[in-house]
């Protein structure tokens, strides 16, 4: 089981706002276990803080903002594709301003600063988000849709399409997190014939040629180029031919399509947790990015554990002679069929329930219902084989409940359900004593939960 990460030194980082113009500090620093991303407005009375996730956004014109309590934060999703792409789960970031300093206009400095702090693992497991089936999201006024698929790892597609000679279609393609450092350096981009509606909106007060692509694709007179440079604070330029008119040349023949691949990145990390799924997104932009977002946060809260993956096709880590071997259990009273999954602090095991077992006999005769108290009984026996599978000889030993606390059954189980029994440790296994929380699914559902304590006994 991955764990989670966070950062193994603090980093900073300053330089202007892109619509702000400010000069901005920001400073990354490590998190403990659990507590996500969270930014902290240093510059403000009792420097408040905002949880980085996607129901906080309110606002996604030119750039994703953050808002609670009357207080914001924007510009944010370089540095958290940044963070995402590094699989960093835990964060403080501090920063005194109303943005993040757009500094050149990609997530470049971000991975540098990351590199050079390094990250360190945490004890607590890793949450992912896994995909399981297909999630798509829609606009009809603007044609952008992103649709995510079932994948065993992070992946993205990203097409791009403007009305422009310049910057007609692009796409850029992500295989795997590793391959982010590669795309970092891609700039945001802005049409010259934006400009001057942003400026209205009291946006881009800090952009110039150097911290965004520049893309001329409209002819104007020398006379109104002037005029928008002077708006934005600039020296005229001369330009003769449509194109790109930047200080920098293009890093990538397609930096704009790599650009918005960093931008879904980014406001996908407001998921709060890492994704497993491959992601399609067609004309993508903040809007819809959040869409997303906030719909599988939405599904998270409804369903705050996942059901473990079960291939039935797939050899089990664990079948039944070892079983076994391993639990003093016999018929009627055996209630693990296998073992799909094993970790240091975790297991997943499966028992299917046919027509056949004794218990239906009087459990009822009209309506046959499994016993909540042999659900709790079959997670015991899963849970026994994580703690035995750690100690030598396990033959030699037996494990017998303490306490049971937080019983829930949420849904019958019946004839012909298989149960998907996951059990994690609350705590390491400290003196024959273990702490554990089961959980049971059908399919995706959830049908019961409980925690244990139990003591490992060596025979007589």
């Amino acid at each position: 089981m991955q764990k989670q990460k966070t950062l193994a030194a603090s980093f900073s980082l300053h330089g202007k706002g892109l619509h702000t113009g400010l000069d901005i500090h920001i400073t990354f620093n490590p998190a403990p276990e659990n507590h996500g991303y969270k930014i902290k407005r240093v510059d403000l009375e009792g420097t408040p803080v905002i949880d980085a996730v996607a129901e906080n956004v309110t606002n996604t014109q030119r750039g994703t903002v953050l808002c609670k309590n009357s207080v914001q934060v924007g510009t944010i999703e370089h540095a958290m594709a940044a963070l995402y792409a590094y699989e960093i789960d835990n964060c403080l970031i501090e920063v005194d301003a109303p943005e993040f300093p757009i500094l050149d206009g990609s997530s470049i400095f971000y991975i540098e600063e990351i590199e050079k702090a390094g990250i360190r693992e945490q004890e607590a497991p890793k949450d992912f988000y896994i995909v399981k089936h297909k999630i798509e999201v829609y606009d009809e006024n603007s044609g952008s849709s992103l649709i995510i698929l079932p994948d065993d790892k992070f992946s993205l597609n990203v097409l791009i399409s403007f009305d422009s000679p310049v910057l007609p279609n692009q796409f850029a393609t992500l295989n795997d997190l590793s391959e982010f450092p590669s795309l970092a350096a891609s700039r945001t981009f802005v049409f010259v014939r934006e400009v001057e509606l942003l400026l209205q909106n009291n946006l881009i007060k800090g952009g110039d040629l150097d911290n965004a692509i520049v893309i001329y694709d409209k002819e104007m007179s020398q006379e109104a180029l002037d005029k928008l440079a002077d708006m934005v604070g600039l020296p005229h330029k001369n330009v003769q031919e449509l194109g790109y008119i930047n200080n920098k040349p293009l890093v990538f023949d397609n930096e704009p399509a790599r650009h918005k691949l960093i931008d879904v990145i980014g406001d996908l990390a407001l998921i709060g947790r890492p994704i497993r799924g491959r992601v399609i997104a067609t004309r993508p932009g903040h809007k819809i990015n959040n869409q997303l977002a906030r719909l599988i946060r939405k599904e998270i809260k409804l369903n705050d554990i996942q059901a473990p993956i079960y291939d039935p096709s797939k050899d089990p880590v664990m079948d039944i002679n070892r079983i076994r071997e391993l639990l003093p259990h016999r018929y009627p009273f055996l209630l693990v069929d296998k073992i799909i999954e094993i970790g240091s602090d975790h297991i997943v095991g499966i028992k299917n329930i046919t027509t056949n077992e004794p218990f239906f006999q009087g459990h009822f005769p009209q309506e046959p219902v499994m016993p909540g108290v042999l659900q709790v009984e079959a997670m015991a026996q899963t849970g026994g084989l994580l703690v035995l599978n750690s100690v030598d000889e396990p033959e030699r030993y037996s494990t017998y409940f303490m306490k049971i606390d937080g019983v829930k059954f949420r849904q019958k189980v019946v004839p012909g359900d298989t149960l998907i029994l996951r059990l994690e440790l609350l705590a390491p296994i400290r003196r024959g004593i273990s702490t554990m929380k089961g959980y049971v699914f059908v399919g995706e559902k959830l049908v019961s939960e409980a925690e244990f304590m139990a003591q490992i006994i060596k025979n007589k």
